[in-house]
């Protein structure tokens, strides 16, 4: 567009009346999201530039086409553009991308989504779970110094599914057995005091299962702080680890350096973060974990929105995680 063209379409600018005003306003945020989700991508298919079919870096530019620029690998002569091989290869309407991204920051819910961002709620989910693809598999990969362990349990739930192998619970309902039953699906919780943290769904509550856990997690030089769990304890004999631990039960909550706070102040703000889908269907779990896990990292404001579409793309180096 020339210059004279601009100074003529600015100085109409006043003659519109509220709502085409509004109109243009959102074309023209539509239009920044989009140019801004496009330069995040770019920069960072220029970290990490290679053929995604074959790893090779021999590259050439073969184009554009919508908005992405395109590659041909010499190797084995395929193209593709910065999103094949992410989860959000073919995903539409990159222009609402930034405002996913942000909602997601914000922990909205499908509902919330959906209305923000003029989708339908079936949308709102498939987007919620490719932006999830990637940060479900971020977190420490190695606990240093003192690390906390803990056993949490979440009520398994068939949410969204059908042919349900067991009776049907009303809204609200309560499994049959205890917190430790079959209905219960373990996690355990682990996290050193620089904030390290990793969150894993285990196969069991059975000690075999959280040792084998815990085995990549600790350093050899780590010390283990639990609550007194046998299960834990015997983790930590088996690893050749030293092993702390705390009397909760008979109101022990510190004992010199040693106490299980730290974790257990994590897990209380990820169950009342939780509390605001009213129930996570289990084989989401690990989904709903990276994504708080990603939040607490950002905490108190929480991630930009810029952090959240990088972390959704497969870029590790926005998060701090050992």
């Amino acid at each position: 567009m020339r210059q004279h063209q601009m100074t003529h379409l600015i100085h109409s600018l006043p003659q519109l009346t509220h709502h085409p005003r509004q109109h243009l306003a959102s074309c023209l945020q539509a239009l920044m999201d989009r140019s801004q989700a496009s330069s995040l991508i770019e920069a960072h298919a220029g970290d990490t530039r290679a053929c995604p079919h074959c790893a090779s870096s021999q590259l050439v530019k073969n184009g554009s086409a919508n908005g992405l620029q395109r590659f041909k690998c010499r190797q084995c002569k395929r193209t593709f553009n910065p999103l094949t091989g992410t989860p959000l290869a073919r995903l539409h309407l990159r222009d609402k991308w930034m405002g996913q991204a942000q909602a997601l920051g914000a922990g909205l819910s499908l509902n919330e989504v959906a209305q923000r961002l003029d989708v339908a709620q079936s949308t709102a989910f498939r987007w919620r779970h490719r932006f999830l693809a990637c940060p479900k598999n971020l977190q420490a990969r190695q606990l240093l110094g003192i690390a906390e362990a803990d056993e949490s349990y979440f009520l398994a739930s068939c949410k969204g599914q059908r042919g349900l192998l067991r009776k049907a619970r009303g809204r609200g309902g309560k499994a049959l057995a205890g917190c430790k039953g079959s209905e219960y699906t373990p996690v355990l919780m682990a996290r050193d005091r620089s904030g390290a943290t990793a969150t894993l769904i285990l196969e069991t509550n059975k000690a075999a299962s959280v040792q084998a856990a815990l085995k990549p997690l600790l350093a050899p030089d780590a010390i283990l702080c639990t609550d007194g769990s046998v299960t834990l304890a015997s983790a930590a004999r088996a690893l050749g680890v030293q092993h702390q631990a705390v009397n909760l039960s008979k109101g022990q909550r510190v004992r010199g350096p040693w106490h299980v706070q730290n974790v257990n102040a994590y897990v209380s703000r990820l169950r009342g973060w939780m509390q605001r889908f009213k129930g996570v269907a289990t084989k989401y779990l690990d989904s709903y974990l990276g994504w708080f896990r990603l939040l607490d990292r950002s905490a108190p404001k929480g991630p930009q929105p810029a952090r959240v579409l990088q972390a959704a793309i497969g870029n590790q180096s926005v998060t701090s995680i050992r």
